[in-house]
């Protein structure tokens, strides 16, 4: 689906640039373009993009900072030195499991997301070309 969008993407932007046609037809395919754009399903896709990206990008900086704090907590237990590093080390690779998870559940949210806003695009453009 995302190929077939770049094809047209790069498809139309190639005639754009290469088209003898001039201002006229690239004012006619910028009309189209933003009538697009600018319905309300492509809008409402772009918004939960925005959101997510915003939402993704607020969760790691939490998640790296929880993870420092369970570090230094299990550094600083009484035991000797091997058990601290020992317990340094679990609470390290347990966070770190954590944040690849989280990682790839915002991947996951952002690639489903995606799609659905190439979908509603491509179906945009097919009720545009029909009108």
């Amino acid at each position: 689906m995302r190929g077939k969008i770049g094809i047209v993407v790069g498809l139309a932007a190639g005639y754009v640039l290469g088209a003898r046609a001039g201002q006229e037809r690239y004012e006619q395919i910028k009309t189209g373009f933003l009538k697009v754009w600018n319905t309300e399903p492509v809008q409402k896709q772009v918004t939960k993009a925005k959101e997510l990206g915003t939402s993704a990008a607020f969760a790691l900086p939490s998640a790296l900072w929880d993870g420092a704090v369970k570090v230094t907590k299990a550094a600083s237990k009484s035991g000797t030195p091997g058990q601290k590093l020992d317990s340094a080390l679990k609470a390290g690779q347990d966070s770190s499991d954590e944040i690849a998870r989280g990682a790839e559940k915002t991947a996951a949210e952002v690639k489903k997301t995606a799609d659905k806003a190439a979908a509603d695009v491509e179906r945009e453009a097919e009720k545009a070309a029909d009108r």
